[in-house]
């Protein structure tokens, strides 16, 4: 992309008009991918060039049954017509600011959230992002996720203490490629088709910012962007302040990157019709810069912004992170058993709230269950067990979900589900693991094979934990200290289940 001020032959000129003529304005970028735009309230005239690229997406939701249908529009369920999408993610607790409370009246809105590619998958924290992108498609409003391949160049700084690491750019690209698989996997699992510019409303869109950053110039920028931004103003954002009282400062190049995501917001509503930015409340600097530039440089109203709180526990720390680190979406870098794992595992005061929030549950559905906790007999982790499907669901699918249920009840001790080796297999990454021959393993005691292992400390331990009944081979407990394996323990001849009392597990391969 270059900005361009001088009148060039046989090339289209448009007029940005209101918000409103944005369709005019898709219209003529179907026909060409260069355009002029002007503001009747400017003489400056933007060169905007758009290209098709294997970056770009449409995801259809729209069944083959549905094809013959004239109208694009998609039907909210019953329960939503009646409110606008803002009003359900109040009730909901997943709105800490808005620019406008205008947003609360808008209809056919356009929403976008942002996702830097700092790594090959997105995390828990980038969850809260995909739920609410999801709330405002089901409302009937358009979804758009952004790929940060350029702003992942030069790094967020909000709730960062140190500048980010700089990545290289075959691993943005990989990590760009990724995260947009997993956007696509999660927001949508039906055909993808490469778009033209101007979207259905039963449409989700992913994007990539590089495709319009890749040909930018610093002084082109410097000139038509950045002299529309006052440096006071982008002083005074909590992120800047926080890094200019740190120790190492801020660098110049964190310093604009409000700016980058600024116009990031500039280009997709002159481009897209995107009239909404989400974001966490740690981005609200970030993005109230892009409203402030559409004002500015276009002139006009129409653009909002809207946070949503932090993934917080009750006592005010992250929820996100376990004892190996972040939780990943990506069933390559976390199973789904063990993200399934990390839901069962919250506790009671927090599950209520994380429902509302990570659920698409009604409010009554979930009214009922806080009431069902309070009841005399009510099963612990009952809750839980069902915030830990439906969060399963939405990012791993029914067959996520299926793999997360099989190994939770294959590893649960005394269970009574016959294994095989694919499911044990399945989790070996997931609890502590060993590889043995085959000729160390027959006909080896028990005891020993629980030391050998790393399973037991040592043999006392081993036999204490015996005649407590807490020691269990393949779930089934044993209680004779004289226990050897046999040909029959060895799973399809690969592998075995050592289990000391219901949470800790040795797989063991044998070769």
């Amino acid at each position: 992309m270059t900005f361009s001020f001088p009148q060039k032959p046989n090339t289209q000129h448009t007029t940005l008009k209101p918000f409103s003529h944005m369709a005019a304005v898709a219209m003529a970028m179907a026909a060409s991918r260069t355009f002029f735009f002007s503001h009747s309230n400017s003489s400056r005239t933007f060169l905007l060039s758009t290209s098709t690229s294997s970056r770009t997406f449409f995801l259809s939701r729209a069944s083959s049954a549905s094809t013959a249908s004239p109208s694009l529009e998609p039907t909210p369920p019953p329960s939503l017509k009646s409110k606008h999408v803002v009003e359900i993610l109040q009730e909901r607790g997943l709105v800490e600011s808005i620019t406008s409370e205008n947003l609360k009246s808008c209809a056919n809105l356009k929403a976008y959230c942002g996702f830097d590619p700092t790594a090959e998958s997105l995390h828990l924290g980038n969850l809260i992002g995909l739920i609410v992108l999801s709330w405002f498609k089901r409302c009937g409003h358009v979804a758009v996720a952004l790929v940060g391949g350029a702003t992942g160049r030069v790094g967020d700084p909000s709730g960062k203490s140190a500048e980010r690491p700089e990545l290289d750019a075959k691993t943005l690209e990989k990590n760009c490629a990724s995260i947009n698989s997993l956007v696509k996997s999660i927001l949508s699992r039906n055909e993808v088709q490469s778009i033209e510019p101007g979207l259905g409303r039963d449409s989700v869109l992913i994007l990539d910012n590089y495709d319009w950053w890749k040909n930018v110039t610093l002084l082109d920028f410097l000139r038509d962007v950045g002299r529309f931004a006052r440096v006071g103003t982008m002083m005074a954002k909590e992120s800047v302040k926080k890094r200019l009282t740190s120790e190492d400062g801020m660098s110049y190049t964190e310093f604009t990157y409000q700016l980058l995501q600024g116009y990031d917001f500039l280009y997709l509503f002159q481009n897209m019709g995107v009239n909404v930015q989400i974001g966490g409340s740690d981005q609200w600097g970030n993005i109230t810069a892009g409203t402030e530039l559409i004002r500015k440089i276009l002139q006009i109203e129409g653009a909002y912004g809207l946070t949503f709180p932090l993934l917080l526990k009750s006592d005010g720390t992250k929820f996100g992170k376990s004892e190996d680190g972040a939780i990943w979406l990506n069933p390559s870098m976390m199973s789904p058993y063990k993200f399934y794992q990390y839901f069962f595992s919250v506790p009671d005061v927090d599950v209520i709230r994380f429902l509302k929030i990570l659920t698409f549950l009604s409010i009554d559905e979930i009214d009922a269950l806080e009431e069902d906790m309070k009841k005399p007999g009510y099963i612990p982790n009952t809750v839980q067990k069902r915030l830990a499907e439906e969060v399963t669901r939405f990012v791993h699918g029914e067959e996520g979900l299926m793999e997360a249920l099989n190994a939770t009840e294959a590893l649960r001790p005394g269970a009574e589900t016959e294994l095989d080796a694919k499911t044990i297999e399945g989790i070996a990454k997931d609890v502590p693991s060993c590889t043995l021959a085959y000729d160390k393993v027959l006909n080896c005691t028990l005891v020993d094979l629980a030391v050998l292992t790393g399973l037991m400390a040592s043999k006392s331990a081993v036999r204490r934990l015996l005649k407590q009944g807490g020691l269990y081979l393949n779930n089934v407990r044993i209680d004779a200290e004289e226990k050897s394996i046999e040909v029959s323990d060895i799973i399809d001849g690969k592998v075995l289940l050592l289990s000391a009392g219901k949470k800790n597990k040795m797989v063991i391969r044998i070769e």
